[in-house]
């Protein structure tokens, strides 16, 4: 069958149906997005078709609201000072001495892993030859109790597109090249259960810390403690990973919301707490109203599919949570309103500040144990910290969404120099990168990863200047080619997707996420001040 063909029906039989699919991530004010036909477009140089203009809305509060409120972002006088802070660069020796270290201290493990596979590979070819010359002797196993007693190809999920492409009676069919597929994959360790346990990487629970580990609390501990933090080497500190006792108060310091000086802070909180419950009270109610309607509709519809197979965000009293931030947030930005996708961005400042104030897990924790002011402390911080970061995406989000067109163009420019065969591969499969890097952009790698690497994922992001925006599209270089062996193993168009749709990160955890950072920050490095080396 033709690319063209194969094309069809992989969207026919999966977008309408698979979770985070393309059709999945635009909301009710957004029209449905052909990511076949656009690319098409693009790619004969034509403009994608004028939207049809809409009927005037008739004026509202929201809008006379909106009209005197030209951000969701309040600055006074008195932030000028950490604003000004929160500018300042990184220094450029540390972070890069940091991703020098943590890659070659994972090139040492890889090798070392290597040649562990190697002596096991070695051994099981030593007792397969001794098997075949006890064959030989009359001691025979039928082929199908020989098959049965190797590791199937099969019994990994990760494998097999579907148990229906898996052969039937045949084990021969694809005997070789599935044992091969298994060994040129990384070695995992047992498979983590749907569930993600965020216990085992330091964002819950209470994990005996190593001696390194306890170091670094200690130096956030007194950073935290003086009259004035140091915002500058609060980053430095922040780029490697924050730890979970002090990650609440530094992600409000790192966004923001609080002020560098310890004197104001409570008053500050108060004041932005107070802020935020007043638009609820004033404009909540009016969610059911003819003109906003349809965005609270869609929010209703999408909180119950944010992260299904964790029981805390099933709870009403979450929902009912979320509801309240996302539709505050959509009649507050009326350029994009609620788009679908945003529903996700909430859910690591959420989990975050549940911890400041938990110490168990908190996958099944009941929030209603939680007093009531305390709740409403967390959904304010939430929000607040929630805008702040889309303040600086927002252009993700408007109308046909320019944002994301935009980085996921530079995304091609740059793997096309970064790894020229995994670009042509691609191009050879007719596979465009909007097809599967519209959600890398538009949920910032969120269904790609496990939550619990998504929250040690934004302890670099928030101590990067402009993490969420610049420094994620080499993120997402860096993880694409990172899967470069899977990648150039598809021979097809549907495999390839099947494949960028649900890569095998469920093991995943903070030593592959510091890999990936380390990698993204040396293709910065090389790429951000020399824009033309993204052409050739």
């Amino acid at each position: 069958m033709s690319n063209d063909g194969n094309k069809k029906q992989f969207w026919k039989r999966n977008a309408a149906k698979v979770p985070g699919s393309i059709q999945h991530v635009y909301g009710a004010q957004h029209p449905p997005f052909d990511p076949l036909l656009h690319a098409n477009l693009i790619k004969a140089g034509n403009k994608p078709p004028p939207a049809m203009p809409g009927k005037p809305k008739k004026a509202t509060t929201f809008q006379e609201f909106e009209s005197i409120t030209s951000d969701a972002w309040d600055v006074g006088d008195d932030d000028d000072e950490l604003l000004a802070m929160a500018a300042q660069n990184l220094n450029i020796e540390v972070v890069m001495e940091t991703a020098n270290k943590v890659i070659e201290n994972h090139s040492k493990q890889q090798e070392r892993q290597r040649q562990d596979d190697t002596t096991e590979l070695e051994q099981r070819e030593e007792d397969t030859q001794e098997e075949e010359d006890r064959e030989g002797e009359g001691d025979v196993t039928s082929p199908e109790v020989s098959f049965a007693s190797q590791s199937s190809p099969y019994t990994d999920g990760r494998l097999v597109k579907s148990h229906s492409e898996a052969p039937i009676g045949s084990p021969k069919a694809g005997e070789h090249a599935g044992l091969h597929r298994q060994r040129s994959l990384p070695h995992r360790p047992p498979v983590i259960p749907l569930v993600a346990r965020m216990a085992d990487q330091n964002t819950s629970g209470t994990p005996a810390m190593t001696e390194r580990e306890a170091s670094r609390l200690d130096k956030f501990k007194q950073l935290l403690a003086g009259p004035n933090t140091d915002l500058e080497e609060l980053r430095k500190l922040s780029w490697s990973g924050i730890p979970r006792q002090v990650r609440p108060i530094t992600w409000k310091l790192l966004s923001g919301y609080i002020p560098a000086n310890a004197e104001r802070r409570e008053s500050v909180l108060q004041r932005k707490r107070q802020e935020y419950f007043g638009f609820i009270q004033q404009y909540y109610d009016s969610r059911n109203d003819e003109n906003h309607q349809d965005t609270y509709r869609q929010i209703h519809i999408d909180i119950p599919r944010t992260n299904p197979l964790i029981p805390l965000f099933q709870q009403a009293s979450v929902q009912e949570i979320f509801e309240r931030i996302l539709f505050i947030w959509a009649i507050r930005h009326p350029a994009s309103g609620y788009v679908q996708g945003i529903n996700d961005l909430v859910t690591p400042f959420f989990v975050v500040y549940v911890f400041e104030y938990i110490e168990e897990e908190v996958e099944n924790f009941d929030v209603s144990s939680l007093q009531e002011e305390t709740l409403r402390n967390i959904e304010a911080d939430s929000f607040w910290c929630m805008s702040k970061l889309l303040d600086g995406i927002q252009d993700n989000y408007t109308f046909a969404q320019p944002g994301i067109q935009r980085k996921v163009k530079a995304l091609e420019e740059l793997v096309s120099r970064i790894d020229e065969s995994v670009h042509l591969h691609m191009q050879q499969y007719e596979v465009e990168y909007l097809q599967f890097a519209f959600r890398w952009m538009n949920n910032l790698l969120m269904r790609e990863l496990p939550l619990r690497c998504t929250i040690r994922l934004w302890d670099t992001y928030q101590a990067e200047p402009e993490g969420f925006s610049h420094f994620h599209l080499y993120v997402c270089a860096a993880f694409l080619v990172r899967w470069r062996k899977e990648i150039l193993e598809e021979r097809d168009f549907q495999g390839l997707m099947i494949l960028l749709q649900n890569l095998p990160t469920m093991h995943w955890g903070n030593e592959e996420v510091s890999v990936l950072l380390a990698e993204a920050y040396r293709l910065k490095f090389a790429f951000a001040d020399a824009p033309n080396h993204y052409k050739r």
